[in-house]
């Protein structure tokens, strides 16, 4: 069996999120299904970080284990013409048993691209998030830094979230603006279900300036869902990159490069 790594990146409007169901309207639905195709028989993934509904990706990582042998390049084209536009591979390398897509990565980065004007732009509709005030971009970067470092994020942690532990480690929280854009920049050991949603309702209540920043280091003290605010719709969120060990030798990009690649927009 060769174990098999793929990059992707997809739009998430059109999917019920990552994880396959029983109507098959998922991202791993779909590339599954492709796969079947190329390769003549059934095979399961595992992929870095299960994304919901309308949530995004640049830099997806999956594996898989086959008996078939096929060269790197087609699998790349050969999935491509069969996935829907929707959804292409980037890259694909094959890795050691060892390589898990989950296990084995160090870190994760989640980019959210929000949107500040008074008029949302109907081009720009479910890939990027909008709020009509103004934001003041010094104080969400004051309200940031009360949040990295290791932390109990169960203010920012969905009801429904499954993890065993609340306790992260927000490595980084950058915030870049871009004219009316702003690049929120999240990277973690791991995240909680919704966490960065949660986490972009609270920094946006603080840049409208209904909040002061240290009210972020309330809401961790507080660790009560119900005082922080609403969950942060899902349009602008992408999964921007998945780091794992130099050993691996896997292609990379940063979180600006990927998404610059992927939206001339900002250029």
């Amino acid at each position: 069996m060769t174990r098999i790594a793929l990059g992707l990146a997809y739009d998430g409007a059109p999917w019920q999120g990552w994880q396959t169901q029983p109507g098959g309207r998922t991202v791993q639905d779909q590339l599954e299904a492709a796969l079947a195709t190329f390769l003549t028989q059934p095979v399961s993934t595992i992929c870095a970080g299960r994304t919901d509904t309308g949530v995004h990706a640049l830099g997806q990582v999956v594996h898989l284990d086959t008996p078939v042998e096929r060269r790197m390049e087609s699998w790349v084209r050969g999935l491509n013409a069969l996935l829907p536009a929707s959804i292409r591979v980037q890259w694909a390398r094959q890795v050691d048993s060892e390589f898990h897509a989950r296990f084995s990565a160090r870190s994760r980065s989640y980019l959210y691209l929000l949107r500040s004007n008074r008029v949302a732009s109907p081009i720009l509709h479910g890939k990027v998030g909008w709020t009509h005030r103004h934001l003041d971009l010094e104080l969400m970067l004051r309200a940031a830094s009360f949040l990295v470092g290791e932390h109990d994020f169960s203010a920012f942690r969905s009801s429904e979230c499954q993890a065993a532990s609340p306790v992260r480690r927000l490595e980084a929280l950058d915030i870049a603006q871009h004219g009316d854009f702003f690049i929120f920049s999240f990277r973690a050991n791991a995240f909680l279900h919704h966490m960065v949603r949660n986490l972009m309702g609270a920094l946006v209540e603080v840049g409208k300036g209904k909040y002061d920043p240290t009210w972020m280091s309330d809401l961790l003290a507080m660790r009560d869902r119900r005082r922080a605010p609403a969950t942060f719709p899902a349009a602008g969120l992408y999964l921007a990159r998945v780091i794992y060990p130099d050993t691996y030798a896997l292609p990379t990009l940063t979180e600006q490069q990927a998404l610059l690649s992927h939206l001339g927009v900002l250029n």
